[in-house]
């Protein structure tokens, strides 16, 4: 009698113990999965927006001896956040060189040439912005990495919004880059051109999730 009982002692003593270990292992996988069950951050809490191709334009003039101006028919920009702050947005412009219109085809064989985007061998023309700096209550210099001809360097691009927290709006841009720093050495045939090319843009937006940014007052 005193053995069985000794016995059932231990069992319950082990059992205790088994239980107490069970509980500590239990205690942070809990823990653990109460975390998880969290809500977790998502796109939906900061704002997304999507840029409308058919309505934005990218255009570019040089001053020359016959007037030069085109545009690139075909191109792709992306705007996102990581945060509400305006400034936390980052722009990716992307260019497909051979869509450059000019009106001329004599002037778009010679724009698409080896000698100026060189588009056989540097398909895409992109602007990857690093920061944003609001100048005004509606305005921004933007500074990014410009690759053209497959040189790339740091150019600033100034936009205007004609909005402020409504859900749709655009976006109006320069910038301005000496051609000859990316390669483009060579001129027209009997046209005058000079170095400097002048970019504008216009990004027709909306808003399509998330709550507004927050601008700078």
């Amino acid at each position: 009698m005193l053995k069985a009982t000794e016995n059932w002692t231990r069992r319950s003593n082990g059992q205790s113990c088994l239980s107490t270990r069970t509980r500590y292992l239990l205690a942070p996988m809990a823990c653990l999965i109460g975390i998880l069950a969290l809500p977790q951050p998502s796109g939906a809490q900061v704002p997304t927006y999507e840029v409308t191709p058919e309505e934005s334009t990218i255009k570019f003039g040089v001053d020359s001896s016959v007037s030069i101006k085109g545009v690139f028919e075909k191109r792709n920009t992306r705007i996102t956040f990581s945060s509400r702050d305006v400034r936390s947005a980052a722009i990716d412009i992307e260019i497909e060189a051979d869509s450059v219109n000019t009106g001329s085809h004599m002037k778009d064989n010679k724009w698409k040439s080896k000698d100026l985007f060189n588009v056989k061998e540097s398909p895409l023309i992109t602007f990857k912005s690093t920061k944003i700096v609001q100048t005004g209550p509606y305005t921004f210099d933007i500074e990014g990495n410009f690759t053209i001809r497959g040189v790339t360097k740091t150019e600033k691009l100034t936009l205007t919004s004609d909005s402020k927290g409504t859900p749709a709006g655009n976006l109006d841009g320069t910038m301005a880059f000496d051609r000859k720093e990316y390669g483009m050495t060579s001129g027209i045939p009997f046209i005058k051109i000079a170095n400097r090319v002048e970019v504008s843009v216009r990004l027709k937006w909306k808003q399509t999730s998330g709550p507004p940014p927050v601008f700078e007052q």
